[in-house]
């Protein structure tokens, strides 16, 4: 979808058509924005930006409050229209699934027509547009999803697969972040055929794990199914601070008093038939760098959490903190887990 949670708000109340808005984020409280409209974009205003930025960069932006369950009940929507195409859905989100067309007999089996009669029933049906990428890898198609937004579909066909990763940045690979794309980009690996000019060897030795999955993404190998179903793997609290707190026992009487209850309450149902498997502490200081500290364990320890935190906040070196959070992991059952240091 194309910046789902706002163009929500602009086809319910049109009066915030053809003006820079956002959801999320009060101009009197701190936070962040949850997303923004292509006009705001062009200010440079981006999906997770702090409140006090995007106000700076955007003085007219009008901020919207969320409205989760209205955009749950649209997601739902969307998703039975998806029905009517296939039974294999994988949603990564309220706003975005995969789906495997392969086994339609719908449009002659054509994924590109399925693709744009699925955008034509969600504008007609839902006063909504969205973004499709239709190609014969799982990744690429996730890639090509992003490259005629907005309103826009965009076809790799099998034939074109070499070409396109070729000239594909690395970058846009799901899974390669700002600092690995920089130290890609030190090594002189920036497009897809750098990588294929590499050899696994280096790659792995260089980046390990991604190394490989760098070089089968730029094979064109990707073989992961459309998965159907998905088991939530953590559940997380976390809060921003009205003004910046430097004080830890301040912070740890936030994260016993306010966070883990919170915590507590929300993995509750999740706990009736999954195991902790570990616990983490999430720290964001005043320069908006981050760090999680995690560890093993088979429960929400109070003195682990206490060490966890020293240790996160101790990488600030003195800095500020601006938000604090706090999770467990989840393993798919009851049985015990490895005793393993995590450090991100």
């Amino acid at each position: 979808m194309d910046a789902f949670y706002v163009s929500v708000e602009i086809r319910d109340n049109p009066s915030l058509a053809n003006k820079p808005v956002a959801v999320g984020g009060s101009r009197k409280a701190r936070g962040v924005l949850s997303t923004c409209n292509y006009i705001a974009r062009e200010f440079g205003v981006r999906s997770a930006m702090p409140t006090s930025i995007a106000l700076q960069k955007c003085p007219n932006l009008i901020l919207v409050p969320g409205r989760m369950e209205m955009y749950k009940s649209v997601s739902a929507k969307i998703r039975e229209i998806f029905e009517r195409y296939t039974d294999i859905i994988e949603p990564l989100s309220l706003d975005e699934a995969y789906l495997d067309v392969s086994n339609s007999h719908l449009f002659g089996g054509s994924a590109t027509l399925i693709a744009q009669d699925i955008c034509r029933s969600i504008y007609e049906e839902l006063q909504l547009t969205a973004s499709a990428g239709v190609a014969p890898i799982k990744y690429l198609a996730k890639v090509a999803s992003d490259l005629n937004k907005p309103n826009g579909i965009y076809v790799i066909p099998p034939n074109d697969v070499d070409s396109f990763i070729d000239n594909m940045e690395l970058k846009k690979i799901p899974g390669v972040g700002k600092v690995t794309n920089e130290k890609l980009l030190a090594d002189n690996l920036q497009y897809g055929r750098d990588i294929k000019a590499s050899s696994l060897e280096y790659l792995a030795s260089r980046y390990g794990k991604l190394g490989r999955l760098l070089w089968e993404r730029c094979s064109g190998v990707d073989d992961r199914p459309v998965m159907t179903s998905r088991e939530r793997k953590s559940v997380g609290v976390e809060r921003t601070f009205p003004v910046d707190i430097i004080d830890i026992s301040t912070l740890e009487e936030i994260l016993f008093k306010k966070l883990v209850p919170e915590l507590e309450r929300r993995s509750e149902r999740h706990l009736k038939d999954r195991a902790i498997n570990k616990l983490g502490v999430k720290v964001k200081f005043s320069d908006f760098h981050q760090t999680t500290k995690e560890l093993a364990t088979d429960s929400i320890d109070k003195t682990i959490l206490s060490e966890l935190l020293s240790e996160a906040f101790s990488r600030g070196n003195g800095k500020r903190v601006r938000l604090l959070g706090v999770h467990i992991g989840l393993s798919l059952n009851k049985e015990d887990t490895e005793q393993i240091s995590f450090d991100w």
